[in-house]
């Protein structure tokens, strides 16, 4: 089978496929696709196409309802990334609270000047700021980087309340009993000296930091942006700047709005840029995409529902669908004998596995791709 790499990814993620794959750049029509941050969007994609893997968390370079119409499963690495993103997001703080960036550039002017140590003393004092002890820290989104980001805070001796309104069960243990949980993001804004990002750039929370939520916040609040630069209006949030109602903002996405502007603090995209970072993610995406290809398995999926089912018969059938309830009915209507079978759903797309005593027929193949909705049909 074929993978193609769209950008560098971590030997030990090229290891991790196993046997059996040719690997490259410039592969053509691949079976897989293992991807960064290359923009996929305009690309033309093979027939042969059947996963696309990420080696992060974000998808937006990806176009997941053409991929899913075509049948091709996109996986990303949850959490694979996430400690490296946390020890950003508390350096992060430290420089929301002080100058340092500010001071560290006023320390190299002086170089080649008489009585370096006086002018520091004598300057310095414009670089003070405040520590976080005793602070409020919010976090928005306590998936596995926000959970971490709660939890570390705390050590610090700071408060924390957190809000998501999609908090899993796994996700509840991780949280330290110390992170107080509050119903709603207005909780947050009212509460917090500092606010921490950690959710996904969707059509819901695209702007969510906007001159309404800002008005909701503490006078001089501190904002920290190491999720997506989408989810704040940079507008709205300079007006905010510049009338100190928000007294720094530091970002992870640098852009033209909010480059060289006072009180931002602009990190150059280096959340996941650690050497464990870009391993564990492309060791994960690997074994996604070769787990998916050898096996029919779906784990961390973006546009199809996770199915997990151990093999018991001689060949297994794939078929990605749209959710519709007559598809199923179609496929067991067929009458291949399923010695197990299992079926998800995920928003519009459908996930069905048939284990068979024997591969199935190209006739009764053909009958499963032809049944209406059904997207791709693929034999084990």
């Amino acid at each position: 089978m074929k993978i193609q790499l769209l950008n560098k990814i971590a030997k030990v993620g090229i290891d991790a496929l196993g046997a059996g794959y040719e690997v490259g750049d410039a592969i053509e029509n691949p079976e897989g696709i293992l991807v960064r941050s290359a923009v996929m969007h305009e690309m033309a994609f093979g027939e042969n196409l059947l996963a696309v893997a990420r080696a992060g968390a974000g998808v937006n370079n990806i176009p997941l309802d053409v991929l899913a119409e075509r049948g091709v499963v996109v996986f990303n690495t949850p959490g694979a990334n996430a400690n490296g993103v946390k020890e950003l997001a508390v350096c992060a703080l430290f420089l929301a609270s002080r100058d340092v960036v500010g001071g560290i550039n006023w320390a190299q002017s002086l170089a080649g000047t008489p009585d370096v140590a006086k002018q520091v003393e004598k300057g310095k004092s414009k670089f003070a700021g405040t520590e976080v002890a005793g602070k409020t820290l919010g976090v928005i989104g306590l998936g596995a980087i926000g959970a971490m980001i709660a939890n570390v805070a705390l050590s610090l001796g700071m408060t924390v309340v957190g809000c998501d309104p999609f908090l899993s069960v796994d996700g509840a243990w991780r949280l330290d009993p110390g992170v107080k949980r509050v119903a709603t993001f207005d909780d947050v804004f009212a509460a917090a000296d500092y606010i921490t990002l950690h959710v996904p750039a969707t059509k819901d929370t695209k702007n969510m930091i906007n001159a309404a939520s800002i008005a909701k916040m503490k006078d001089g609040a501190k904002i920290l942006n190491l999720a997506r630069a989408d989810l704040v209006n940079a507008a709205e949030l300079k007006d905010a700047l510049a009338a100190g109602k928000i007294s720094a903002y530091v970002t992870d996405f640098p852009t033209e709005e909010v480059l060289g502007v006072e009180h931002v603090v602009t990190i150059p995209h280096l959340g996941a840029s650690t050497e464990e970072s870009e391993d564990n993610c492309a060791v994960m995406a690997a074994k996604e995409i070769d787990d998916y290809l050898k096996n029919g398995t779906i784990k961390n999926s973006v546009n199809y529902p996770n199915l997990v089912l151990p093999r018991t018969g001689a060949a297994r059938v794939c078929i990605l669908h749209k959710n519709d309830p007559a598809v199923l009915p179609a496929i067991t209507a067929t009458g291949l004998a399923a010695a197990n079978l299992a079926s998800q759903a995920k928003g519009e797309n459908a996930y069905t596995v048939l284990d068979l005593a024997a591969a199935p027929s190209d006739a009764a193949v053909k009958a499963l791709s032809a049944i209406p909705g059904v997207r791709k049909v693929r034999v084990i």
